[in-house]
């Protein structure tokens, strides 16, 4: 996997005994939290204590919702995920993920849309608002790195996290859901996308829909497809241990450039009762 950001390189030169000898350090200043385990990434909780502050309905360009952040900054500033329901769904569908992912250190903003009925296109629109109010309005933009960011979301919410992605190619990572969308290709999507699709689904049939987004991701792109074995459309709806290890791998690495989360990512992990099927474009360096 590429590193897409300079992390900062201090190279020191010892001669010891006559002999010439390299230390080369690496440092990642955007490395949050304590080397992770398979335990560590699967918990209902991560190492950040996590609080929460609502956000209006009344706010301009989305429909308010809920902010998830670290209690404490001793470790700086963090990455920031913007979250969005699926059709007909408010930000009840998709709360879990909230204090999930904040607790692994990121600030996580669930969503509410304008209405229920809102397409993929407008919650693009509605997703990328929650990121600009994030970082530049909301109570909790001193603790949010504005150039570490991206976008999830569940079903219209996936396809608009696809769209917000096409259309800001600054973002760090694009998680879409069971997404939906019209629109089938995505070559112009220049963010590292891991798409998430359902064995089972009937709404948004992988064959159609998550299969053909992740194939449309240019062969360049870090990419990811997850499939999950013998589940609906809906199973991004409640808590999933699959859902979460993943994605928290994938925002992990390329929203905080941490390399220790590469392992959970490559080698691709195979077939098993939680997934059907996982590919990738693993090397990524």
């Amino acid at each position: 996997m590429r590193l897409r950001s300079f992390l900062p390189i201090a190279l020191s030169l010892a001669l010891i005994g006559g002999s010439t000898a390299y230390a080369l350090a690496a440092d990642n200043p955007y490395e949050r939290g304590p080397a992770p385990s398979n335990s560590s990434i699967e918990a209902a909780r991560g190492p950040f204590a996590v609080s929460e502050t609502s956000v209006s309905s009344l706010v301009s360009g989305f429909g308010g919702g809920t902010i998830y952040y670290p209690t404490s900054t001793a470790s700086g500033t963090f990455g920031a995920v913007a979250v969005s329901p699926g059709y007909t769904g408010t930000q009840s569908s998709i709360a879990w993920l909230g204090p999930r992912i904040a607790s692994q250190g990121f600030v996580v903003f669930t969503i509410d849309t304008i209405t229920i009925y809102d397409q993929p296109d407008s919650r693009a629109s509605q997703l990328l608002a929650a990121l600009d109010y994030l970082t530049q309005r909301s109570s909790v933009r001193s603790r949010i790195d504005t150039s570490r960011l991206g976008v999830m979301g569940h079903s219209m919410g996936g396809g608009g996290t696809l769209r917000a992605a096409s259309e800001r190619p600054s973002l760090q990572a694009a998680i879409p859901l069971t997404g939906w969308h019209t629109t089938k290709n995505w070559s112009s999507v220049r963010v590292p996308t891991l798409v998430v699709g359902a064995e089972s689904d009937s709404i948004a049939p992988v064959a159609t829909h998550s299969e053909p987004f992740y194939n449309s991701l240019p062969s360049s792109l870090d990419k990811a497809y997850l499939e999950l074995n013998n589940a609906t459309h809906f199973a991004p709806n409640s808590p999933n241990t699959t859902i979460a290890k993943y994605s928290i791998s994938w925002l992990k690495r390329f929203i905080d450039n941490d390399t220790r989360y590469e392992q959970f990512l490559c080698p691709a992990p195979g077939r098993s009762t939680l997934i059907e099927e996982y590919r990738d474009t693993c090397p990524h360096s």
